[in-house]
């Protein structure tokens, strides 16, 4: 069975040669989301409806149709786009290894459609690669491309992270913390505001200066915060399966086309959000958001590098406490920075008579070996490649670590070694814990799913809403509590 698993793959490979195509927390809090309206810079954009572009057939029950797999494509996900099921695509690619979890880029398919009204547009806007800060961005330095221009950007000033930051500095951090391109960030400013070109700020109405129009969240870095969590919910949503429609602030609905991919749909989620329907399609088609990309950055589809391999798998992971402690699973799959998706996140907490935001003299641990990159208020970034820097390879993200005794930076930690004591530190927390999540070449993992958060065994799965959800292994089976009940406690082994 090992021999056929390895042929199927390597047919799989040869087909891509072919082809030729390549909570107990809440970190960083936003509100979701208020249907308003805004209008881009004028003498930015072009004031005539963008060319239609050709609408994709009604197609019959089942038909099959051709489909070249994009990066981070899953099963699951793709059956939601295309409105099918899991076992008809495998029908349909018998090639397909039973344990495939990310896809081959560029590999060919056939996949049964099932057609849904109101498919959007078809128009590419940017590669997922350039959407998340991965290995794409390594070597851009935001504040000073900012600093660079003549707009008023690089005057600006606001209050970030607890410190005052200038443009660039106030960019470099929500690209880090949401893991979004600095790049992208940066043409979504100056698509809406001209930061970047324009010497005078753009006079704003009650100052929201992207559109979204909600008590405390007025001046830039606000509205920022908001754009960064509402772009990485139509990514992930997109990626995982869970957005297939959204509403425009007219009650039209929308179903992103099935063959689009994730970068475009978060795109066309957040324009959604704040533009009506002329706005809309003006920012989401080639003289758009996308025009203004290509001015900063040159074209981004010049040379697109994937930068999730096939058939990605986690490394061997350890619970983060000491061996043979018992802690509880307080809180299940949940965001790993903001709010919604993606779900990369799950908590745990030491024993605790007195409960609440007590001190605990107890200690998180590094899951895998690895070395320490990057430190902030409560959180610590294991880099599990070693190669220093949090855009490449598999980091695990920790938050709510105390600020005595946490590891530093360039400290190298083998698996069980000390991180740092749990604590509420770092965002909003209502009890001492720990909070981890992992990322690879800069993209949130989903804590459940394809790739599946395995900790010693125990496998992550989701609850009906977030920070429920379960821990399983073999027929054992654990719950999320924030209770810290019997039935929430697991105890890590002496050597996994």
């Amino acid at each position: 069975m090992k021999i056929r698993k390895n042929i199927l793959r390597n047919s799989l490979l040869f087909l891509l040669v072919l082809a030729g195509v390549v909570s107990g927390c809440m970190p960083a809090a936003s509100p979701v989301f208020l249907l308003v309206t805004a209008t881009p810079t004028p003498n930015l954009q072009l004031k005539l409806f963008p060319t239609a572009l050709p609408t994709r057939p009604s197609y019959q029950p089942g038909e099959l149709v051709d489909y070249l797999v994009q990066t981070g494509d899953n099963l699951p996900a793709l059956a939601v786009h295309f409105n099918t099921s899991v076992q008809q695509i495998r029908a349909a690619n018998p090639i397909i290894p039973d344990d495939a979890t990310t896809l081959p880029p560029g590999m060919p398919m056939k996949i049964p459609i099932y057609y849904e009204s109101l498919w959007g547009s078809s128009f590419q806007i940017i590669p997922d690669s350039l959407f998340i800060d991965g290995p794409a961005q390594v070597g851009f330095d935001p504040v000073k491309f900012v600093n660079s221009q003549p707009g008023w950007f690089k005057n600006f000033q606001t209050g970030a992270g607890g410190v005052m930051k200038n443009g660039g500095e106030m960019v470099a951090y929500l690209a880090t913390n949401y893991s979004i391109s600095p790049r992208l960030l940066l043409a979504l400013i100056e698509y809406q505001t001209g930061a970047l070109t324009q010497i005078t700020p753009p006079e704003t109405e009650n100052n929201y200066p992207l559109g979204y129009v909600q008590a405390g969240s007025e001046g830039l870095y606000n509205q920022l915060l908001w754009a960064a969590n509402i772009l990485n919910n139509g990514y992930y949503g997109w990626r995982i399966g869970d957005l297939f429609s959204f509403e425009h602030p007219d009650g039209r609905l929308e179903h992103p086309d099935p063959w689009q991919n994730a970068a475009t749909v978060a795109l066309q989620y957040y324009y959604s959000r704040i533009f009506y329907k002329g706005d809309y399609l003006r920012a989401t088609q080639g003289e758009g958001i996308l025009k203004t990309y290509k001015n900063l950055f040159g074209d981004p589809w010049k040379k697109v590098t994937p930068h999730i391999p096939v058939y990605l798998h986690q490394p061997k992971l350890r619970l983060p406490f000491q061996a043979g402690k018992t802690w509880a699973y307080t809180g299940g799959p949940h965001a790993g920075w903001g709010d919604g998706d993606p779900k990369a996140a799950v908590d745990f907490a030491p024993p605790s008579v007195l409960g609440g935001c007590t001190p605990s003299q107890e200690w998180a641990t590094a899951i895998a070996d690895g070395v320490i990159v990057r430190i902030d208020p409560g959180v610590a970034v294991l880099d599990l490649d070693g190669d220093g820097d949090e855009r490449t390879g598999w980091v695990i993200f920790y938050l709510h670590l105390a600020t005595r005794d946490k590891a530093h930076v360039g400290e190298k930690l083998n698996a069980g070694d000390p991180v740092g004591h749990p604590s509420c530190e770092g965002g909003h927390a209502t009890g001492t814990h720990v909070h981890i999540a992992r990322k690879y070449n800069g993209e949130w993992i989903p804590a459940d799913g394809v790739l599946a958060l395995n900790l010693e065994g125990w496998i992550a799965q989701n609850g009906s809403q977030s920070y429920e959800g379960t821990l399983s292994r073999y027929n054992q089976q654990i719950r999320a509590c924030d209770c810290s009940d019997h039935a929430s406690q697991l105890t890590a082994e002496d050597e996994p």
